[in-house]
């Protein structure tokens, strides 16, 4: 099975497995133009369109039974420009593309997630984060953008154009899909640099203790706590003046694909056919990963490879929250009966300017849960919901959650500013789909 959403008998389903569609129509546009012409051609056919990337959402954020435009087509490295340090990107190509593109031009992005098979525009439209101290989601590296708009014309926008543009840029970089279709980004970019991580075991209660100090003390710093056990994994990935020393091809199969995903697939598979085992499983799980140093280009330390299937919810909550909101889940955890095999993702943000970026205006902590592909986990995710919700919580665009326009307009303070744009790019809803019409209202 490919790492990417899959199309069978004209049934879309995304990467998690659990969101499936029916479009009447999918379009693989070559060009702009195409592209544009395809959403004339809906709007006359009375269609709503939705484009979708790599199906990596875990929300019905792409699903329509409009046109859905594949973006495959649209892929490639528009200009890169080294007086002005960006790089021009069509909407369709692959994180993993760019990045190797980038590294043989001696350039990168400045941070990115932990994984990269997502196209550009769909990880930037859902806020595709990874950690940082300073830099933030993938979103807040981009300069300028084009999109399709509802009528069918073209709309450039960057941070340096007119008030409408400004007003589009600040929204459009995490856009939902809603105000038009993204078909190439400009993103900031800087000369290649190395990353030393340091991955070791830390107690639960020693990370939050010591959290604000790891995260002041470190560029970018997360940790991944194993429900039922006190224990964590932490990384570090700090700028290094070298040499390069990446992890051995033996070791890095070892730790990344034998024991990250091989011995974790089976864990998955027991803990699904026998829940009772799953405590015993993570404790050997939290301990099977010892610690580790190593220096390479920024791609092959931010981001690894994820064979394991899953359905995953995120929520960001203000920074100084984090360790209030992590113990309130590990006592549900531990009281509930609940039984959860995979470890929950603990990353940060600092405060950006996109409307409804989750970390818009605060700096923020993430806190991700997960369950295994095919497990039930409303239980689990609704119980976590609660809590973070408490706290203020923002889910990501992409990522389960039960939110709707009502909690969102409470949530962002620039909400409204998003709806209006959204009323002047998309008076008739050409691009709604059941989701946006949740989150934003109809």
């Amino acid at each position: 099975m490919s790492t990417t959403a899959s199309a069978k008998n004209g049934t879309w389903r995304n990467w998690g497995g659990n969101v499936a569609a029916r479009p009447a129509r999918q379009v693989e546009p070559a060009s702009v133009e195409e592209l544009a012409a395809a959403v004339r051609k809906a709007a006359e056919d009375g269609l709503k369109v939705k484009a979708v990337g790599t199906g990596h959402s875990f929300t019905s954020i792409a699903a329509t039974d409009g046109v859905l435009i594949r973006p495959q087509l649209l892929t490639g490295i528009r200009d890169i420009d080294r007086d002005a340090m960006t790089v021009t990107v069509e909407a369709g190509t692959p994180l993993k593309r760019l990045n190797a593109v980038l590294a043989r031009e001696g350039l990168s992005l400045t941070n990115m997630g932990d994984i990269m098979e997502q196209t550009v525009s769909g990880a930037t439209s859902t806020g595709t984060h990874g950690t940082g101290r300073e830099s933030a989601s993938i979103a807040a590296q981009i300069k300028a953008l084009e999109l399709v708009t509802a009528d069918g014309s073209v709309l450039s926008c960057s941070e340096k154009g007119t008030e409408e543009e400004r007003a589009v840029f600040a929204a459009a970089r995490i856009g939902l899909g809603a105000l038009g279709i993204v078909t190439a980004i400009t993103f900031a970019v800087e000369p290649l640099f190395l990353l030393t991580a340091r991955e070791e075991p830390m107690p639960f209660e020693r990370v939050l203790a010591e959290f604000d100090q790891l995260w002041a003390e470190n560029e970018h710093f997360e940790f991944y706590w194993f429900p039922h056990t006190g224990n964590t994994n932490t990384k570090r990935n700090n700028r290094s003046a070298g040499p390069e020393q990446p992890v051995g091809q033996l070791a890095g199969w070892f730790e990344d694909e034998f024991l990250s995903n091989g011995v974790f697939q089976v864990a998955q598979w027991v803990g699904r056919a026998a829940p009772a085992a799953i405590p015993a499983i993570a404790q050997v799980s939290s301990k099977a990963l010892s610690a580790r140093m190593y220096t390479d280009i920024p791609y092959k330390v931010f981001t690894s490879p994820r064979r394991v299937r899953f359905v995953e919810m995120e929520y960001a909550v203000p920074r100084a929250a984090l360790a209030d909101t992590l113990r309130e889940l590990k006592a549900m955890v531990d009281r509930s009966g609940l039984r959860v095999s995979f470890p929950v993702e603990v990353r940060t943000a600092p405060a950006d300017d996109i409307t409804l970026s989750t970390a818009s205006g605060r700096d923020s902590a993430y806190i991700a849960v997960h369950m295994f592909r095919g497990t039930p986990y409303q239980a689990y995710f609704t119980a976590a919901e609660r809590i973070f919700t408490a706290h203020e919580g923002r889910p990501h665009w992409g990522k389960v959650h039960t939110r709707d326009a009502e909690y969102f307009a409470g949530a962002y303070p620039r909400f409204g500013e998003f709806t209006a744009l959204r009323d002047r790019l998309d008076p008739e809803r050409l691009f709604q789909n059941d989701y946006l019409r949740r989150v934003l209202g109809a």
